[in-house]
């Protein structure tokens, strides 16, 4: 990897996160799989997306879609519950995390049962289920491979997608062995005996589980039906062998149409995984006599999802489909990895997400970009990340200090005259602090930024006089 200065240069130094970031920066191990996978991942899935000659026109309409959702979302909702209902499920609504928790709770212990079997679901960590669950009495198990090495090691995911891409092969074999209790004797470190006492461990909790968790990558409103992609097949099983199933879905989830998915499903394997297609897709619609869990229960999660609808600008985060695309082209993200950003959803999705859903915990995350706009172009749905960053930006709280050098910044910068000299005396100003083509190290209060970042040097000569001096 190159060298990470630049990459750090971008964290406020005031931000609360920065020392993670730099535990992050410091571990050659995550910045090396991160370099990897991510870089495999791209690859993958520009081939794929190439293959479709209206890929922009799919980006499009999803966009639309999803704005859509958006500006009908109370209606949507209620018909998804009328139909969901006709069907043989029943609804939950959960205004908060508090609330989603405490009505799974309930409906795990009302089932007779003590222990769940989950399918990965970035809802219920963002609502700490399993933590709730542990409070309560209960036992919530991952199926998920990467997020049961997570569990087992009692962390938290790095990557929306590859949740334990932090750790090597090696450091997960050790975790099974400490942590796993089945995990065979003389387990080694090569990637299918690992994956075959996963297999084996997952196994015997599917067939004992009477409760499974699950969120949704979708929900029709026309019929009531949640979808889940994934990978593994581990979602399968736990979609259809327990006797009861409860659904944690985020309320933007909601789609208006079945026929919505022909778009959706072509856009978001290609842009999570890469693949045309993803291994499973599961549909589901209520109860059917003889056929999968007797009791569905769907719990419609707000927490905080209407108040960003009442931003025009910030909305578009709810647009997201979570398939990390944008993390994987992210140069801050690539560096830093998932920990640093302190929330569930890190990367760029997460800069903006996270600060909107829970507003005054993470005001510092939109300022964790470099503005490059990779992320936008990557987008599945469109969403300009970019965009957000700075309307967020521009609302957050700002100091007295910092309001006040902006301010006169802007009365500088709308002046050409005093532009110009500002210039000149921050050419001459900037002498004993100069390094390599670099402004470093300058005293209080500039070293509030240069304690973190390193200024160009002032050009000898501005645009307007090199301008000048060649139209003659």
């Amino acid at each position: 990897m190159s060298d990470i200065v630049p990459a750090a240069s971008l964290i406020p130094a005031d931000a609360p996160f920065p020392k993670a970031a730099k535990v992050a920066l410091g571990m050659p191990q995550l910045r090396k799989n991160l370099a990897h996978a991510t870089g495999t991942i791209r690859a993958k899935r520009a081939k794929v997306a190439g293959e479709l000659d209206d890929w922009e026109q799919l980006r499009d309409t999803a966009a639309a879609v999803k704005a859509g959702v958006q500006r009908r979302l109370p209606e949507l909702a209620v018909r998804f519950e009328e139909r969901a209902t006709a069907a043989g499920a029943v609804v939950h609504w959960a205004r908060d995390a508090a609330e989603a928790n405490a009505i799974a709770a309930r409906l795990v212990r009302e089932a007779g049962a003590e222990e769940v079997v989950k399918v990965k679901s970035m809802a219920t960590q963002e609502i700490e289920l399993n933590e709730h669950f542990a409070a309560e009495g209960l036992r919530a198990f991952e199926t998920d491979l990467a997020e049961l090495i997570v569990q087992l090691a009692e962390d938290k995911p790095s990557h929306i997608l590859v949740p334990a891409i932090h750790y090597n092969r090696s450091e997960i074999r050790d975790i099974f062995d400490r942590r796993m209790g089945d995990a065979p004797a003389g387990l080694t470190d090569d990637p299918a005996a690992l994956a075959e006492a996963a297999r084996l461990h997952l196994r015997r909790r599917f067939l004992s589980a009477k409760v499974a968790v699950s969120g949704a990558n979708f929900a029709i409103a026309e019929t009531g039906s949640l979808v889940v992609v994934e990978s593994e097949g581990n979602g399968r099983m736990c979609l259809t062998m327990p006797e009861t199933l409860i659904s944690i879905v985020g309320i933007e989830k909601l789609l208006p149409e079945t026929a919505d998915l022909e778009v959706f499903m072509q856009l978001l394997p290609r842009s999570s995984t890469g693949e045309r297609m993803n291994p499973y897709t599961s549909v589901w619609t209520g109860v059917r006599e003889g056929d999968g869990p007797r009791h569905v229960h769907v719990i419609l999660l707000d927490n905080g999802r209407t108040s960003v609808l009442a931003d025009e600008v910030g909305r578009q985060a709810l647009s997201c489909i979570r398939c990390s695309a944008c993390l994987n082209v992210c140069p801050v993200y690539e560096r830093t990895g998932g920990h640093a950003y302190g929330h569930v959803y890190p990367g760029p999705i997460g800069a903006i997400l996270a600060p909107q859903l829970e507003p005054g915990r993470h005001d510092d995350l939109p300022y964790a970009s470099s503005l490059c706009g990779a992320c936008y172009e990557v987008c599945p749905v469109k969403i300009d990340i970019p965009e957000v960053l700075v309307h967020l930006r521009q609302r957050g709280p700002h100091a007295a200090g910092e309001r006040a050098a902006m301010g006169a910044a802007e009365a500088v910068m709308a002046r050409p005259r005093l532009w110009r000299a500002a210039l000149r005396a921050a050419r001459l100003g900037s002498l004993p602090w100069r390094r390599k083509g670099f402004v470093r190290r300058m005293p209080w209060p500039a070293s509030k930024w240069t304690v973190s970042r390193d200024l160009p040097v002032p050009p000898k000569e501005s645009f307007r006089d090199w301008w000048k001096e060649r139209e003659r």
